[in-house]
C-alpha cells in the first residue's frame, strides 16, 4: 500500500510538473507551397526556446515548443490554431507567414482569447487586441520601396505583380492610390495576379516589357509569395531582363528565398525590408553565429527571423513584468516594451500593436546577400492607410481607447475588425 501511494504520489508530482511548463505554439507550414519560406522561422523560434531554457526558463518554468505543420492550407491553420489553443493548452503562439493564414486563424484566437505573434510583413487593414503584429506594415515597406523607385530611380511606369490573395491585392489597392496621388496616370500602372506556386510566367514577363515600349522607365514592384518566385524570376533572367532594365523590388523575397536560386542575373534588382543578414551590428553578429552555429554554415538569417527574434523577447520579457503568462496581463504588459532590433537601433511596442521599424533596401548581391543602399530610422508601423479614405479616419489604440478601429470623425469604435 505505502508503496502504491508511494508511486501516485510520483505520478501527481510529474504530471504537476509538466502542466507547470510554459507551452509556446510554433505554426508554421513546413509542407507546401509555403514552406520554402516558414520552415526556417519554426527553426528560430526553436533555437531561441532553446536558448532562454539555457537561462533558466521563464518564471522559473521551461519552455516547451509544440510545433504543427498547417501544410500551407490555410483553413487548417484554423483547425491547428484551435488544437493549439484547446488540445495542448498553449500560452502563447508564434506563427503564419501570409495574410490569408493569419485572416483564417483570426476568429480562433479571437474567440479563445489566445495570443498570436505575427512575424512578417503585411497589407495593414487590421487590428486585433489578440495579435501582436511584429511585421512591417506598409508605410513601413511598400510605400518607402515606392518612393525610392519615383525619387532615387526614376520610375515612370509600375508593375504590380503579386499572388492573388489578401496581402498583394490589398496592399496593391493602397499603392495604386498612393501613385495616383502621386500624379501617375492610371494607364501607366499595370496589375497582375498569379494563384500560389504559379510557374508559367513568360506571358507576364512579356507585358512587363512591352509596358515600356514607349521608353518610359518600367518598374516592378512584387508582391509574390512562396516558391512562386523562383519560377518568376528564372524567367526574368531567360528574358534577358536586368536591374538596368526593369528593376524588381520585392516585399516577400530575402535571403531564405534566395539561397535557393543562381542569382547570377538577379544581381541589382532589390528588395525592401527591416533587415538584412548583412547588416554590420555586433547584434547581428552574435545572432549570425549562433543561428549557423546550430543550423550549419549554409543556413541564411533573413527579416522574419528578426521579428520572431523581436517579438519572442518582448513577450519574455512581458511575462516576466506581468508575473504571468495570462494573455490579458501579458498584453498590458507588452505595450511600450522595447528591445534592441539587429540593425543597430530600438524596437518599441506601439499601443496599436504594431513595431517601430527602420526601413530598409537591400540590392541583390551575386552570393545571395544585399548590398544595403538606403536605411532610415525607426519609423511607427500603422494598421490604417493614410492613403485610403475609408482608412485614413481610424486609430488603432488597445492601451487608452480599447479599440482597434476608432473612428477619430464619428468619435465611435467600429466592432468589424477589418474593412477588406
Amino acid at each position: 500500500m505505502k508503496k502504491l501511494v508511494l508511486a501516485s504520489a510520483m505520478m501527481c508530482a510529474v504530471a504537476s510538473q509538466a502542466m507547470a511548463d510554459i507551452k509556446v505554439g510554433v505554426l508554421h507550414s513546413l509542407s507546401g507551397t509555403m514552406a520554402i519560406s516558414e520552415t526556417t522561422l519554426k527553426d528560430t523560434m526553436l533555437m531561441m526556446i532553446e536558448q532562454q531554457n539555457a537561462k533558466g526558463g521563464l518564471l522559473g518554468e521551461k519552455l516547451v515548443p509544440v510545433v504543427v505543420d498547417p501544410a500551407s492550407d490555410w483553413p487548417l491553420f484554423a483547425e491547428k490554431a484551435r488544437e493549439l489553443l484547446t488540445v495542448h493548452d498553449v500560452d502563447v503562439i508564434f506563427g503564419n507567414w501570409t495574410s490569408v493564414s493569419r485572416k483564417s486563424v483570426l476568429p480562433v484566437i479571437e474567440e479563445l482569447n489566445g495570443l498570436l505573434f505575427y512575424p512578417v510583413q503585411y497589407e495593414g487593414e487590421e487590428s486585433s487586441k489578440n495579435v501582436f503584429y511584429t511585421g512591417a506594415a506598409p508605410n513601413q515597406q511598400a510605400i518607402p520601396a515606392t518612393d525610392y523607385y519615383l525619387e532615387e530611380l526614376g520610375v515612370e511606369k509600375f508593375a504590380l505583380l503579386g499572388t492573388d490573395y489578401v496581402y498583394p491585392r490589398t496592399t496593391n489597392k493602397i499603392l495604386e492610390q498612393y501613385l495616383k496621388d502621386k500624379g501617375i496616370p492610371e494607364s501607366d500602372i499595370f496589375v497582375n495576379y498569379t494563384p500560389f506556386g504559379h510557374s508559367d510566367w513568360s506571358k507576364i514577363v512579356a507585358d512587363v516589357v512591352a509596358l515600356g515600349a514607349d521608353g518610359k522607365k518600367v518598374g516592378v514592384i512584387s508582391t509574390i509569395n512562396g516558391d512562386a518566385n523562383v519560377g518568376f524570376y528564372k524567367e526574368l533572367a531567360a528574358a534577358g531582363v536586368s536591374a538596368d532594365d526593369i528593376p524588381v523590388v520585392a516585399f516577400s523575397v530575402g535571403e531564405e528565398e534566395l539561397s535557393g536560386l543562381d542569382t547570377t542575373n538577379l544581381v541589382g534588382h532589390l528588395a525592401a525590408w527591416n533587415y538584412f543578414q548583412s547588416a554590420e551590428t555586433d547584434a547581428n553578429a552574435e545572432f549570425i553565429e549562433a543561428w549557423k552555429s546550430k543550423m550549419g554554415a549554409e543556413r541564411v538569417t533573413n527579416d522574419p527571423m528578426e521579428a520572431h527574434y523581436i517579438g519572442f523577447n518582448m513577450w519574455v520579457q512581458a511575462v516576466n513584468d506581468a508575473g504571468s503568462t495570462d494573455v490579458d496581463k501579458v498584453r498590458d504588459a507588452m505595450y511600450g516594451q522595447t528591445f534592441p532590433n539587429l540593425t543597430g537601433g530600438v524596437a518599441e511596442m506601439l499601443p496599436n500593436h504594431h513595431l517601430t521599424k527602420p526601413v530598409l533596401i537591400g540590392e541583390i548581391q551575386a552570393d545571395g546577400q544585399f548590398d544595403i543602399i538606403s536605411q532610415t530610422t525607426e519609423v511607427p508601423g500603422d494598421a490604417w492607410t493614410d492613403f485610403l479614405p475609408e482608412s485614413k479616419v481610424l486609430v488603432s489604440d488597445w492601451k487608452g481607447l480599447s479599440c482597434g478601429m476608432y473612428n477619430t470623425e464619428t468619435k465611435t469604435c467600429v466592432q468589424i475588425k477589418s474593412i477588406y
